[in-house]
C-alpha cells in the first residue's frame, strides 16, 4: 500500500507529576530531514529519539517536538541565596555611593548571572522509556495518517494511469488515416517534381521510408508496459522513488509518440496524456 510523506501525530502521557507531550509532523522531502526540539529536561534523549523517528518514518522533512507541559510540585531550579546576598550588598553599596533613590533590587538580582541553580535530577530509566514510548506512539499515529493519505494517492494514480491507457487505445484509429495523408503528400510532391508524372517505385520507396520513420508500434507497446509496471509497483512498500523513475520513462514514450504522430488528433491525445502524467508526477513527490 502507498503512503504519503505528509502527516501529523501526537501522543501525551504522564510520569509521576510530569505531563509529557510529543508531536511529529512530516512533509515531503527527497531524504530524511529531521528537526528535533526537545525540552531542556529531555535533551539527553535526543539521539535515541532521533533513532526511533528515523526507523519508523524513513523519509520526509520531519519536525519532532517534545514538551514538558507541567511539572506539578516538582522544582528543578532554586535561588543561590549566598550569591544573591552578595549581589544585594554590592548593589546597595554602589547605589548609596552614586546617590540613586531606587531600592528595587529584586528585579535586578533576578537577572544576575548564576543566580539560579539547576537542581534537575538525573532522568530515571522509567522516565526515559515513557518519553520514548510516547515518541513511538506519535510516529505510529503519523504513519496511520500517511496510510490514509496513501489510499487517496493510490486512487488518483490508478485513475490517471487508466486515463493514459484509454487515450493510448484511441491512437490506432488515426494511424491508417495518417498513412494515407503521408502517401498523398508524397504523391503530390513527386507529381510537382516530375511535372505531371512520377515513378511508382519511387513513391513506394518514399512511403516505406516515412512509414518506418513514423511507426509508433514500439512506443505504444513500451508505454503500455510502463503503465502496467507503475500499477504493480504501487502495491510494494516504499515505492515513491521507484514510481518517480517509472513516471519519467512513461514521459519519454509519450514525448516520442508526440514527435512521431504527425497528426492533429493524435497530438491532442498526446497532450491529454501529458496532462495526466504531470498530475501523477506532482503527487509522486509526496509519496513515501
Amino acid at each position: 500500500m502507498l503512503m504519503s510523506m505528509t502527516g501529523f501525530g501526537r501522543a501525551s502521557g504522564t510520569f509521576e507529576s510530569k505531563k509529557i507531550s510529543v508531536e511529529v509532523r512530516s512533509l515531503n522531502s527527497k531524504g530524511l530531514d529531521l528537526n528535533a526540539r526537545l525540552h531542556n529536561y529531555y535533551k539527553e534523549l535526543e539521539p535515541l529519539a532521533r533513532k526511533q523517528v528515523t526507523e519508523q518514518l524513513e523519509r520526509g522533512k520531519i519536525d519532532l517536538t517534545i514538551n514538558l507541559d507541567s511539572t506539578g510540585d516538582s522544582k528543578t531550579y532554586s535561588i543561590n541565596a549566598d550569591l544573591a546576598k552578595a549581589y544585594f550588598k554590592d548593589l546597595k553599596s554602589i547605589n548609596d555611593e552614586i546617590g540613586n533613590t531606587t531600592e528595587d533590587y529584586l528585579s535586578v538580582l533576578l537577572r544576575m548571572p548564576e543566580i539560579f541553580v539547576n537542581e534537575r535530577e538525573e532522568l530515571s530509566e522509567g522516565e526515559k522509556q515513557t518519553v520514548l514510548k510516547l515518541v513511538g506512539e506519535a510516529c505510529g499515529k503519523l504513519n496511520e495518517f500517511r496510510r490514509q493519505e496513501g489510499m487517496a494517492l493510490e486512487k488518483e494514480f490508478t485513475e490517471r494511469i487508466e486515463g493514459i491507457r484509454t487515450l493510448l487505445t484511441e491512437v490506432p484509429k488515426y494511424e491508417q488515416e495518417r498513412i494515407e495523408t503521408v502517401r498523398e503528400r508524397i504523391r503530390k510532391g513527386l507529381e510537382d517534381i516530375s511535372a505531371g508524372g512520377y515513378d511508382d517505385n519511387r513513391l513506394e520507396q518514399e512511403l516505406i521510408y516515412y512509414i518506418e520513420k513514423l511507426d509508433v508500434s514500439e512506443e505504444k507497446m513500451r508505454l503500455a508496459n510502463h503503465l502496467d509496471y507503475f500499477l504493480e509497483t504501487m502495491k510494494t512498500p516504499g515505492a515513491g522513488k521507484k514510481l518517480g523513475f517509472i513516471s519519467q520513462e512513461i514521459g519519454r514514450e509519450i514525448n516520442t509518440l508526440g514527435s512521431k504522430s504527425n497528426h492533429a488528433e493524435m497530438q491532442k491525445l498526446v497532450v491529454d496524456m501529458k496532462d495526466n502524467l504531470e498530475k501523477i508526477k506532482e503527487q509522486v513527490l509526496n509519496t513515501l
